[in-house]
């Protein structure tokens, strides 16, 4: 506790601390169309939903009329934008069976599904924008970075979805993440935990820095953290990549 006392800096996680760790489906886009999620979206954002669900392996279930999220949140946030427009994930294993999966993982930042779909092999592979965008070879890419930021800035995790055919399974399944067409993006928040932001001006009134640290995109990082009262006017949010670059020197004066 005496050690406690004499800290000038806190630094804390995001998700599940200084937020709620409950995603929510925002907002959907695809190419020339962008909606707010709700029970009646179109047939284009119902379709990108549908296909973002078949490549996810978390789930819902509702008891006593709430829902419960089981596994990755924001998988369950895409799930349940899609249960509500009338496609649940059930049907659409049904309807539609994986044969084949490349698991998420934290460098590839993307996962990808094989799925029997109307005879043929539709690959779609979902993840983060700046890995995602890059594999595809289709699809009006330089808008959808725009519609990126635009929704990033918003406090929004932005997940990217992108599709091809193949014919058969190849030998090496991480082929699969390449040759890609774009399809749409996926803009989902994490509110801020209520009691939060009194807690960060608490720590700010006894002379102590609060930092947060977050996978998100800097730009999401950074409309939460100021959302929070971390973020101050003339201060700034760096990546990973700023910070590796960073001398032992520079990080202090940072």
């Amino acid at each position: 506790v005496e050690t406690l006392g004499g800290a000038s800096i806190i630094c804390s996680d995001k998700t599940g601390t200084l937020t709620q760790n409950r995603m929510t489906l925002m907002k959907a886009y695809v190419e020339g169309l962008q909606e707010d999620v709700s029970r009646e979206n179109s047939k284009e954002i119902r379709k990108l939903m549908g296909y973002a669900t078949l490549c996810c392996d978390g789930s819902i279930r509702f008891e006593d009329g709430q829902v419960q999220h089981i596994g990755d949140p924001t998988e369950t946030a895409i799930i349940l934008g899609a249960h509500n427009n009338g496609m649940t994930q059930a049907e659409l294993n049904s309807r539609f069976p994986r044969v084949a999966e490349l698991p998420f993982d934290s460098d590839r930042k993307l996962m990808t599904s094989v799925n029997q779909v109307e005879g043929k092999l539709l690959v779609i592979v979902k993840g983060a924008v700046d890995m995602l965008i890059p594999r595809c070879i289709k699809g009006n890419t330089e808008k959808a970075k725009e519609v990126n930021e635009e929704m990033s800035s918003c406090a929004l995790r932005v997940i990217a979805v992108a599709y091809k055919e193949i014919e058969e399974l190849p030998q090496d399944l991480n082929t699969l993440e390449q040759g890609l067409t774009f399809m749409g993006l996926l803009g989902m928040i994490d509110p801020p935990r209520p009691e939060c932001a009194e807690a960060v001006r608490t720590c700010l009134r006894a002379g102590i820095k609060p930092v947060m640290i977050t996978g998100d995109h800097v730009v999401t990082a950074s409309a939460i953290a100021k959302a929070l009262g971390i973020l101050q006017p003339g201060q700034r949010a760096i990546t990973g990549a700023q910070l590796d670059a960073m001398t032992d020197e520079e990080l202090d004066a940072q």
